[in-house]
């Protein structure tokens, strides 16, 4: 069941079109990655759809309801953990906390959700005195407070250390599993990996394609690589023999063959066949990256 509908998005700034004719749509339950560089027009896309933004043509739809139309009805449905959101800095968790459930008729008990989000040792903090990891955590709270059907997260691990991203990743995945659908902004291909079920690649304003990250990288072609240090001499053509191979070349006394299928077995099985150990050998196989790079012309990055 589609919970979220965006038909031909358009947001222009003077001097500039942030979002360009952009469509897609979000299924009840999963998670919705929108993944692209910075200034791409991601923040704009998700504004127009939480209603901070009135968008300049198209249509968008959550939960049947139209954004600037219907604000009331939706602030009952859908959060928002905003990438430059700050508190005051005296304000305490559970002041933050309590503030916000009272915005909803039904909300959910403030409480609960600090022990969710690992916070409850935290709740007579200052904002101010906490980490980055924890203010993100405090977001995400505060946004499911109200509980929503739909919590949108926008760049929510930027300027997290390895292991609070980690820890914002279980969270999200946490939030998904009580029920919550999920849109998360984010420019980081590791997340995007993670976390989504499906994406939509922006950039320039515009999207470039939309289909899970596995069908993202499909679309590319699902070229590997096979690198490896012989412990003998190879012809190319013993490779290039193979259907498998489409092309090899060496680098600093590494063999390189590119291609498709089971390249690394058939690989070492030609190998094998005369001799030669492939020493250092390396697998690597084509990445979300390399999916934006085919589909957009440029790296993330």
């Amino acid at each position: 069941m589609k919970i979220i509908e965006v038909r031909n998005l358009r947001k222009q700034y003077p001097g500039h079109l942030a979002v360009d004719d952009v469509s897609f749509e979000v299924a009840e339950g999963e998670i919705f990655g929108i993944l692209g560089p910075n200034g791409a027009g991601k923040t704009t896309t998700v504004e127009c759809l939480a209603g901070l933004r009135a968008p300049d043509g198209g249509t968008v739809r959550v939960a049947g309801l139209d954004p600037q139309r219907d604000r009331d009805e939706l602030r009952q449905v859908l959060g928002m953990q905003l990438q430059s959101a700050a508190l005051p800095e005296k304000i305490k968790v559970w002041e933050a906390m309590d503030l916000y459930a009272s915005f909803y008729p039904d909300p959910a008990d403030w409480r609960e959700l600090l022990e969710q989000v690992g916070l409850t040792d935290k709740r007579d903090a200052a904002f101010k005195k906490l980490s980055g990891g924890q203010r993100q955590r405090l977001s995400v709270a505060l946004a499911l407070v109200g509980r929503p059907r739909v919590a949108v997260l926008d760049e929510l691990t930027t300027g997290l250390d390895p292991q609070a991203r980690r820890d914002a990743w279980e969270l999200v995945e946490r939030v998904r599993d009580s029920g919550v659908t999920i849109v998360l902004v984010t420019h980081f291909m590791e997340e995007a990996e993670r976390l989504c079920d499906r994406l939509a690649l922006i950039d320039a304003g515009k999207v470039a394609a939309t289909d899970t990250p596995r069908g993202l990288v499909a679309q590319v072609g699902g070229e590997q690589q096979v690198r490896f240090r012989p412990s003998a001499p190879v012809d190319d053509s013993v490779l290039l023999a193979l259907p498998e191979v489409r092309q090899v070349s060496r680098s600093g006394g590494q063999v390189v063959v590119s291609g498709s299928g089971n390249l690394a077995p058939v690989v070492t099985l030609a190998l094998a066949q005369h001799q030669i150990v492939p020493g250092d050998l390396r697998i690597e196989q084509a990445t979300l990256d390399d999916a934006f790079l085919a589909l957009t012309g440029r790296k993330l990055s």
